[in-house]
């Protein structure tokens, strides 16, 4: 089944509220500063659209506020794609999927990184595989999307400041809504 506006407008509407893991952030301030890190940044629409969309796995699959804290991978980089795949470009869906990968390969190519991850940042690397390995950073960066999903990933990093200003949901459904009219190329 193929998520539309309304369904992804109610998800915010429902789950919003809840706790970005442990982070001074409810899922909802996340996403709309993550678009907004993305929008400033002058990113595609697809890519604002995947900033905006990036952990809607998290409000999809319900494993509680800081799953990490029990050991839990809720795997919410794929959660969503099935949802989504229907009604979205791979410009959106491939840096969603990617996002947690690039964590993995930043850790590896950038020294400084792992120390600016938060401590539920931490917990889920391990639990999402860990660091990348010098060759396994090196086959990341070849794929496609891998530069989209660096960049996600510095937003999603940089995304979690209380009481931040940003757009509104209606803004980043407006324009998730542009690329669901689109025709997807296959």
């Amino acid at each position: 089944m193929a998520l539309s506006l309304d369904d992804i407008r109610t998800l915010f509407e429902q789950y919003g509220e809840l706790a970005y893991s442990g982070e001074p952030v409810t899922q909802l301030e996340h996403a709309l500063q993550s678009g907004a890190l993305a929008e400033e940044a002058g990113a595609s629409d697809a890519l604002i659209a995947a900033a905006f969309l990036h952990d809607l796995g998290h409000l999809l699959n319900q494993q509680g506020e800081t799953p990490t804290v029990r050991g839990i991978d809720d795997l919410h980089q794929y959660f969503a794609l099935p949802f989504l795949r229907p009604v979205l470009p791979e410009a959106v869906l491939e840096p969603i999927r990617l996002h947690v990968d690039a964590k993995r390969c930043l850790c590896a190519i950038d020294e400084t990184y792992f120390g600016q991850l938060s401590a539920d940042s931490v917990r889920s690397l391990e639990l999402q595989g860990g660091i990348y390995s010098s060759e396994e950073a090196q086959i990341f960066l070849a794929r496609p999307w891998a530069e989209d999903a660096l960049r996600l990933r510095k937003w999603d990093d940089r995304a979690k400041e209380a009481n931040r200003d940003t757009p509104s949901v209606d803004h980043f459904l407006r324009i998730v809504g542009r690329l669901m009219e689109k025709p997807a190329i296959v």
